[in-house]
């Protein structure tokens, strides 16, 4: 009876799964290519900031001593005479000596001027361009891809070549000089944004369009009430990628602003650098500035960089 029992104790404990190792150890082992991959990684990620980090750096520095420390990563001589000289609280004698014009810079009007210039491109872009994708991709009409295929076509042509043509329609129009001169060329609809959401509105399903149709409700209804809420996803993505690129342009500002009253940021940087004294640029002032104008559109991309991703990747709806 003892050797059937031992025999038997011994079967089970041969039966029995080996104990795995914790979870934790085998993630925690390091191959050489994840190794090699998380050097490729910390490598990318500081080429990447490190470009934020010197414009800080310069920024919190004071112009007379940056040559004399030009390879130092600490700020030479530290001080916030940089951001004193853009929100216009240094006076002007302090501010030639730091090596600053002297010149007033009213950057509260420039920031409220692109944001109504960006907010009021993106609310419309996004609109129109949200009708047009839905025309393209769930009505019937003849020659609808033929006309779309213009519209992909128009993709193609570089934009210096509307420049003048813009111009023109915005002097005939008297809006030389106006933050809606500012808006025009690109409030309606782009082909980028249409194509963007027409593939999302043609992965909606056409049986619920159909069953609210069939229910009575009209076209108008549809779009606002079915499609709009089933692709939100896709259309933040649009409206934030709209708002970064309305609030970085620099050339069509540049083209129709002539004064502070429609002076965007991108513009108004220029004309900073341009109030710099010949003995050289006020470098600390002008990273400032740039640091302060660049600093909301980098908040918002953090913010939203995970939904953008996966919009462009054509995840689906959710």
């Amino acid at each position: 009876m003892s050797t059937a029992a031992t025999a038997t104790a011994r079967g089970a404990e041969e039966a029995r799964p080996a104990a795995r190792p914790p979870s934790g150890t085998s993630r925690r082992r390091l191959s050489p290519g994840r190794v090699l991959a998380w050097t490729v990684m910390i490598i990318l990620l500081i080429i990447t900031l490190f470009p934020f980090f010197w414009m800080l750096r310069t920024a919190l520095s004071s112009n007379s001593a940056l040559y004399a420390e030009a390879v130092s990563l600490m700020p030479a001589d530290a001080n916030l005479g940089g951001f004193q000289r853009v929100f216009g609280l240094q006076e002007t004698e302090k501010a030639i000596a730091e090596g600053g014009s002297g010149a007033s810079i009213d950057f509260w009007r420039y920031l409220v001027n692109t944001v109504l210039v960006a907010t009021g491109i993106t609310v419309c872009q996004v609109f129109f361009s949200a009708m047009a994708a839905y025309a393209f991709s769930r009505l019937q009409w003849k020659g609808r891809d033929v006309v779309f295929g213009l519209f992909l076509l128009s993709l193609m042509v570089p934009v210096i070549f509307t420049l003048l043509p813009n111009f023109l329609l915005v002097r005939e129009l008297g809006l030389i000089d106006t933050l809606l001169g500012i808006m025009l060329p690109s409030m309606f609809m782009t082909p980028f944004a249409i194509f963007f959401l027409r593939q999302f509105f043609m992965n909606v399903p056409t049986e619920v369009e159909e069953a609210a149709l069939i229910d009575g409700a009209g076209r108008v209804r549809v779009f606002f009430t079915l499609i709009i809420p089933m692709t939100a996803g896709p259309i933040a993505t649009v409206s934030i990628l709209t708002y970064i690129t309305a609030w970085n342009d620099y050339l069509w500002p540049l083209m129709v602003s002539y004064t502070d009253a429609s002076r965007v940021l991108t513009v108004a940087l220029g004309n900073f650098t341009e109030q710099s004294p010949q003995t050289g640029p006020d470098w600390a002032g002008l990273m400032a500035a740039t640091l302060v104008a660049a600093l909301p559109m980098l908040l918002l991309f953090m913010l939203f960089a995970r939904r953008i991703v996966s919009s462009i990747g054509f995840s689906g709806i959710k």
